[in-house]
Formats: C-alpha cells, structure tokens, sequence
C-alpha cells in the first residue's frame, strides 16, 4: 500500500471501549440529514493513478437501500454536547495523547513531545491533545465550533452515533451518497479538481510536508459546510478530514460482502475511511477521490479524523 497522510496508528492495544451503561437514543433525528435513494451504483475505480493495493479495483457493481447521512460531518459542538449529556471520556483522552500535524504544535508544546512516527515524521505524538484540545494543552476549540470534530477513534465514533440513534455509514453507503448521483466521476462535483479555477474542497497546495500555500483558503481544518455540496446536499466529502466507516477494511474484492448493501468482513484489525482530509496531496497521498480508501486501527486518533453518521430509513 501507497503511504498515506494518515498512516499514524496506535495498533489497536486499547480495544473497544465499553458504552454499555450509556445511554442510547432509539430515534435519529432527521434534521440536518439528507435523503439518500439507494440504489445500483458502480463501486470503486479504474483510475490509472489509483492505489491497486488499497483494493480500489475492480470496478463493481453494488446495491444500497435508501438511508439518512448527516449533510456534513460531526462538529466540535456537536461533540462537545454528547460529552455534557454523557460524560464520554475519548480514547485520546484515556491514553493521554494523540497524534497531532507537527506544524500545527506551538513552540512550547514542541519542546515536550518525545515521540514521531517513523515512516510519517509530520505526525507527532502530542501529550494532552484531544478533540477539545486539538494541538496540545495550551490550543483549544473556541473559534472552531464549527469545525469537524478531530481526534476521535472509531470506537468513540460509533459510541456518539449509539447516543444519537444513529450509525456509522458502511463503505458502499459512503460512496455512494459521496458520488451524489454521479456515475464514475473523480470527485463529488466532476473529474475536474478546480472547475474554472474555483476550489472544491479543503486538500494541500504546495510542497508536502513543508508548505501548505492554503490556494483554498485553508490550512487545517474548515468549517464543515465550507464549498458548495454534491447533489445529494453533502458536504466536504472529498477533503478536509478522514470520515471513518462502519467495515473492517480488506483489498480483496470479494471478502466486502455481498452486491447488495454490503457490510465488509466479518472481522479484521482496522476500520476504513473514506474522503481524504486537509493533508493529502496530489504528489504523495492522493486520496481525496471518491474511490480511494484507507484504514486505520479502531482506537487510533489523528488531527485529520473525523466521521459523520447515516440512519435508517
């Protein structure tokens, strides 16, 4: 597999984080969903520049039922108000730490941090960031409300999406309603990234790692209804942060179930994400189409992770 913007994983050692005793909401909440039709659609690419071992090929043939998806993905105040009704402590938060962009990271906090990953030296292991606070102790949230909630593992998640009567979308779903009714297109919008010089989406401009030039106006995080929406009404569906799925994620084809609203394998060691984040880049990760993929371990956090949820008709 091609490296990826977001490769920093903590390796699945925390597991799953018991939300038993939490309570749980038995209706959705419809408002700020989309109505998503359901139906046939072509999955996956045949794009040359693809990632073959990521599984993006074959192109297949695929069937999802209607459902709901939140029109943008789940923001900081969004978040915040499930941690006031519950008390939900996030795995950043239990281990302490998560993996920030080193840019990011004040000059003070960087004295203090130890650790770097390996084979992504950007992401830096950062003491005390977590989703409130999202570059370490001395940064916070208050002129980002409205921005997509960060640091979150797959299994904090999926314990929002139980308190909101809600899931996490399968991968089909996810593809489906980001091509917004547009059959084998690049993008939400087209194959074209920048129609008529106009951005669509939050990704790196300039040199990666080094510099981002923010042509898009962002470095970092956007808020979450930045850029016109597909046709579905969804935004940012092919930037500014990873949105995790409900699948274990596997390259082969033929393990992602069945061609009519598949759910992934049975079991696995990471959970897919989907849509790219503010980091990629044409010249390195690439991810920012509707086809491509990644993973990650369930209990890993990141300052470009996020996620959104779906309901059931």
């Amino acid at each position: 597999m091609e490296k990826s913007c977001c490769a920093a994983s903590r390796g699945g050692t925390q597991g799953n984080i018991n939300i038993k005793e939490m309570t749980e909401t038995d209706y959705a909440d419809k408002r700020g969903m989309a109505y998503i039709p359901g139906r046939k659609f072509l999955m996956g690419t045949d794009y040359k520049y693809s990632f073959p071992a990521d599984g993006e090929k074959p192109v297949l043939e695929m069937e999802v039922s209607p459902f709901y998806m939140d029109t943008h993905a789940v923001t900081n105040r969004d978040f915040q108000q499930f941690v006031m009704d519950t008390g939900y402590k996030t795995e950043a938060e239990r281990f302490g730490w998560s993996f920030v962009f080193y840019q990011f990271i004040s000059h003070r906090t960087a004295k203090k941090v130890t650790q770097k990953v390996d084979s992504t030296p950007w992401w830096w292991v950062v003491q005390g960031a977590y989703w409130k606070r999202p570059e370490g102790p001395d940064s916070n949230i208050y002129d980002r409300m409205d921005h997509p909630v960060i640091h979150v593992s797959w299994n904090d998640a999926n314990a929002y999406c139980r308190w909101a009567g809600k899931r996490l979308p399968t991968e089909a779903e996810w593809e489906f309603a980001a091509r917004g009714g547009l059959e084998q297109k690049m993008f939400p919008w087209g194959n074209e990234l920048t129609p008529d010089g106009i951005h669509q989406c939050n990704i790196w401009q300039g040199k990666f790692p080094v510099k981002d030039e923010a042509g898009d106006g962002y470095a970092g995080t956007c808020p979450v209804n930045t850029y016109a929406p597909n046709d579905y009404g969804l935004y940012n569906m092919a930037d500014n942060v990873w949105e995790w799925c409900s699948d274990w994620f596997t390259n082969r084809s033929g393990k992602r179930g069945g061609p009519r609203n598949p759910k992934g394998p049975k079991k696995g060691e990471t959970k897919v994400m989907r849509g790219g984040s503010y980091l990629c880049h044409h010249s390195y990760c690439n991810r920012y189409r509707v086809a491509a993929r990644t993973s990650n371990t369930p209990d890993s956090s990141t300052g470009n992770i996020g996620f959104r949820c779906v309901a059931d008709i």
